[in-house]
């Protein structure tokens, strides 16, 4: 699919959503309207009736045969080639993307630090610690949840434990060299 578009379609059911920022759930009708504004990570962004609202994986089918198609596995998992690493975990969390912004939540710097602590020779437990680019962020909590699955979806995690923290605050400084690049902000 589309890094971002804004292709107008109808919806084919009735389709839970979240509108964006404020996290609060929606059920959006069926013949419903939307523009599709962004469609990374497996979920997809809609501009309706002048809000956005991200519609989870799960329930992308409601946007058509074309979404359908290409629905995610909701039992995607990550296998090792190896040791569990810090680094192979930020490489899965690059698929978890801010509903506003198309850059992946590492690339934004929401990421702060990921600690990965041994339980025996084959399981892990993982702490990651996370922010967001606005403390009153609504999404957060969905962020979260989300940030947790794909962690645990990691061959060798048996546990996750995401913290939301706001200290230090975020700050465009926090974002890679690319996402900067991408929003122009150089």
């Amino acid at each position: 699919m589309n890094k971002s578009s804004s292709q107008v379609l109808q919806l084919t059911r009735d389709c839970n959503a979240i509108l964006i920022p404020a996290g609060t759930p929606v059920l959006l009708p069926e013949n419903t309207e939307v523009v599709i504004t962004q469609d990374l990570g497996g979920h997809v962004t809609v501009r309706v009736f002048d809000n956005l609202a991200r519609i989870d994986s799960n329930d992308t089918d409601a946007l058509g045969p074309e979404y359908t198609a290409a629905k995610p596995s909701a039992n995607k998992s990550y296998s090792l080639d190896g040791p569990l690493t810090d680094s192979f975990i930020l490489e899965v969390l690059k698929s978890c993307y801010d509903p506003e912004i198309p850059i992946n939540i590492v690339d934004l710097g929401l990421i702060y630090s990921v600690t990965i602590n041994p339980i025996d020779q084959t399981n892990n437990h993982v702490d990651v610690q996370m922010t967001l680019t606005a403390a009153g962020c609504g999404i957060g909590p969905v962020l979260v949840t989300e940030v947790e699955a794909k962690v645990r979806a990691i061959e060798s995690v048996n546990s996750v434990a995401v913290e939301l923290v706001f200290d230090p605050p975020w700050h465009q400084g926090l974002m890679s060299e690319e996402a900067k690049l991408t929003l122009n902000l150089f």
